[in-house]
């Protein structure tokens, strides 16, 4: 993978969750919900098989995970973990906010 299209990867990545993060702070009251949310998130964009299959064939899928990640090169764990590090961020921001006495609604 190219160099570039690596770092606008992360870039993007960071932002989207970092934004999403944020909104859902805001709706939600929850600083770090979207930390929380974010390993859901990337099992759904690595595994490629149903979320159904996690309970009704358990063993499989989750060897199916197991692989899928251990396959995962250094880019691509590089772009998950600017994605977790948006999540994060988002809610480090929301917490300064609240503290300087930010009111969402």
């Amino acid at each position: 993978m190219h160099i570039a299209t690596v770092l606008v990867s992360s870039l993007l990545f960071f932002v989207l969750f970092f934004g999403i993060g944020f909104i859902l702070n805001m709706l939600l009251r929850m600083t770090w919900i979207m930390a929380f949310i974010y390993p859901l998130v990337t099992i759904a964009i690595v595994d490629g098989i149903s979320s159904f299959d996690y309970i009704f064939k358990t063993g499989e899928s989750f060897r199916i995970l197991g692989d899928r990640f251990a396959g995962l090169q250094p880019v691509d764990i590089t772009i998950l973990l600017c994605g977790f590090l948006g999540a994060v961020v988002s809610g480090f921001v929301m917490r300064l906010l609240r503290a300087k006495g930010y009111q969402m609604f």
